[in-house]
């Protein structure tokens, strides 16, 4: 008898045992503030879908109706046959929204980093990353081959020593990194004292906005826009996958950077590109984002009132200023233990533990969205409070 994949079976029952194991559920219904869940409906907490858009009819129709004049797939690179207009469209659409010379997309938010990082350094080269950033970026790094040095969380002070030490050692380029908004904290980088760092000794910035645009800045144009410092960020990597309710990714920023990346950009050149209803459904998103603030301000209100009854409820919310609300538990099996409590009481959140957060760090990430009308939030609200007291977690 075979034993080659032994050690799968006795990992996956580590995990179990470690109430680390991920159970996958499945949603039989749209995106909305309500979904069906392996068969019953249930309050959604989870999804980034911030602005409600995943299911909005005039996405739907600008989809069905690209369907109708393009076909579906561009079944092509873009460098060969898979450039269409409506790719043009929506980089320059980008572009215009997020206040840069050039944006180039890409099928993820993940493929983006993967493109991007290895494009600009290599390994002579040291990437500067801050210690909470998205998988995305480390896996971006990993393959670039430059050095990873890593500074501690939001502290611009700590990037400085570290630059410092670097610099005795030696290297070609340098490239710094953080996420944008952090996905499991809900707190935001320090954009203008991390670009204070990137001026004062000339290396490349670049920041994941995946968790800001659509949230942050003027009608969600993202953290660039929010700390007004258009012209001064090299980089911008975006995800047209939560805030937009679609799937894709984009690079937006310094033109030059941008030509590189149609030539260098691995993801660009070897990979067919983003598909006809997607793109199709991303300018219409845009089209709202243009037309008003109402989602964006509404997204707002909602997480202003549930992360201010959560805290009095007594829930550690943790250091988040955005509509990601982490409730810290602790230990996983206690997070997953909780998780499945609120399933039973009809919504859907999520536990998320090692190694996505620390150890000790397990939590129910929950997702504010536009799609919340209040009394969603007060059924949430009342589950959380008969769970957490059920648990011990709150008195």
């Amino acid at each position: 008898m075979s034993t080659k994949t032994q050690w799968i079976d006795d990992e996956l029952h580590s995990l179990k045992e470690q109430g680390l194991y991920n159970t996958v559920r499945t949603l039989d219904s749209p995106q909305g503030a309500w979904l069906v869940v392996d068969g019953r409906k249930a309050l959604n907490f989870c999804s980034n879908n911030y602005l409600g858009l995943a299911n909005h009819p005039r996405l739907a129709q600008a989809a069905n109706d690209a369907i109708a004049k393009y076909g579906i797939g561009p079944a092509a690179v873009r460098t060969i046959a898979g450039t269409m207009s409506l790719h043009v469209e929506l980089e320059r659409r980008l572009a215009a929204f997020k206040g840069v010379p050039s944006a180039i997309s890409f099928q993820s938010g993940f493929t983006a980093n993967l493109a991007t990082i290895p494009a600009l350094v290599g390994k002579d080269d040291v990437i500067f990353s801050d210690e909470l950033n998205h998988a995305s970026i480390i896996d971006g790094s990993r393959l670039a081959g430059a050095k990873i040095v890593r500074y501690a969380h939001c502290d611009a002070n700590n990037l400085r020593e570290v630059i410092a030490n670097e610099r005795k050692i030696g290297f070609r380029r340098a490239l710094i990194i953080t996420d944008g908004v952090f996905s499991m904290d809900g707190d935001v980088a320090p954009l203008p004292e991390i670009y204070a760092v990137a001026r004062e000794n000339d290396y490349l910035l670049m920041v994941d906005d995946a968790h800001g645009e659509g949230v942050l800045g003027r009608g969600g144009r993202g953290i660039v826009d929010h700390f007004d410092l258009h012209g001064q960020v090299d980089v911008e990597i975006g995800t047209l996958s939560k805030a937009f309710g679609v799937v894709g990714g984009c690079v937006a920023g310094n033109e030059k950077i941008v030509e590189w990346l149609r030539q260098r950009g691995r993801p660009f050149l070897f990979s067919s590109a983003m598909t006809v209803p997607d793109v199709a459904a991303c300018l219409a998103a845009l089209d709202l984002l243009e037309a008003s603030t109402e989602l964006v301000d509404r997204l707002w209100e909602n997480a202003r009132y549930f992360k201010a009854e959560m805290k009095r409820l007594g829930f550690d919310t943790g250091l988040s200023t955005t509509p990601i609300t982490p409730i810290i538990l602790g230990e996983a099996p206690l997070a997953q233990q909780f998780s499945r409590r609120l399933f039973d009481e009809g919504v859907f959140a999520m536990a998320i533990g090692f190694p996505t957060v620390p150890k000790g760090k397990a939590r129910i990430r929950v997702m504010i969205s536009a799609a919340h009308a209040r009394d969603d939030l007060d059924r949430g609200l009342e589950a959380f409070a008969k769970v957490g007291k059920e648990l011990s977690v709150i008195r």
